[in-house]
């Protein structure tokens, strides 16, 4: 079985995957797709193995403009200066980001085998190259089946099901504006949409009149990137951004078979974890696991502070009005 999870960005995905790697046959992927170049990561002609080697060998050049400038990002476990290969200021290529490292202790040994096993692959589509990838990395990792989960997935739902049409879909979602206030503060979403929405920054320049936005550009108080990533711009450009990505993913939803989708609230999730994981578990046909749902529900910590109502009235408005179809669609207004 095929198994995804699908959601926005900031959705409370990540703790599901964290939940689900607590058991000890799933092989949780991290954040694979989401920062492959969107112009080959589908491409249905064939390739050989040492394209997709480099495809998911690069850096994701957002990451790496957020983390040479200081800025932490939870997502992001790989041992900086922890016997690490790479240093912040490297371009840390993209399966080192969160993927492998939340699979192994030595995610540079892993890293290296993983290139290996790529480049000796024959001539395939890529999407078939990155089946035979995940399982090559459960079986590596010792476990039986893997998970796939991405931040933003929901906006390429229709790429994944073009692809992968007997794919079981997770989608996990969450309240639009406290999503939005939630990419809002974090840095690596606050610069692609920022840039994504022509967003303003807290001077009201625009960023045009900021200069060239040169991603790989020395961070300094006068570059245009380190200028974004400082600012609090409005947070109608992040509804408007979560908004686009509901909408464009309930444009492929209604083509999923009813049997291999379950749509999850996140605020389910973390009021009921046990029953609502074992609902999950459920759903992608998990191998029974004694103390799993128990292990799992143990890290959820309560639901995050609510962000909404430290807006100002009219900057509240407008998050609720950018947010409102999307929250139609879901069934939440």
């Amino acid at each position: 079985m095929k198994r995804f999870i699908v959601g926005s960005g900031r959705c409370g995905s990540t703790l599901l995957s964290r939940m689900l790697a607590c058991h000890p046959q799933v092989a949780s992927l991290f954040e694979y797709f989401n920062g492959i170049d969107m112009s080959r990561r589908f491409a249905p002609e064939p390739v050989p193995g040492k394209h997709l080697a480099e495809l998911v060998s690069a850096e994701q050049p957002f990451v790496t403009a957020v983390l040479r400038r200081g800025y932490d990002v939870a997502e992001i476990v790989y041992p900086f200066g922890e016997g690490g290969r790479y240093r912040r200021e490297d371009a840390l290529p993209w399966i080192l980001v969160s993927m492998l490292p939340r699979l192994s202790d030595d995610p540079d040994a892993l890293f290296d085998a993983a290139v290996e096993f790529l480049r000796a692959r024959p001539e395939r589509p890529a999407p078939e190259h990155h089946l035979a990838f995940f399982d090559w990395l459960a079986h590596r990792t010792g476990r039986e089946l893997w998970i796939e989960r991405s931040g933003s997935s929901i906006d390429y739902l229709a790429d994944l099901l073009r692809v992968y049409p007997d794919a079981h879909f997770l989608h996990l979602h969450r309240d639009g504006p406290e999503t939005a206030l939630s990419m809002r503060q974090h840095h690596a979403y606050r610069l692609p949409i920022s840039i994504l929405y022509q967003a303003p920054v807290d001077s009201g320049e625009t960023l045009a009149e900021l200069g060239p936005l040169d991603l790989h550009a020395a961070p300094s108080d006068t570059d245009p990137i380190s200028r974004i990533l400082a600012s609090r711009p409005p947070a109608v450009y992040f509804g408007r951004y979560w908004n686009d990505q509901i909408l464009h993913g309930f444009e492929a939803l209604p083509q999923i078979d009813p049997a291999r989708l379950l749509s999850v609230r996140f605020e389910e999730l973390v009021a009921r974890p046990a029953g609502t994981l074992a609902r999950i578990a459920g759903f992608f046909e998990l191998p029974t696991q004694p103390g799993f749902v128990e292990r799992s529900a143990s890290l959820v910590r309560g639901m995050p502070p609510g962000r909404i109502d430290a807006l100002p009235a009219d900057e509240r408005e407008t998050l609720v009005a950018a947010c409102r179809p999307g929250m139609q669609r879901l069934g939440r207004v």
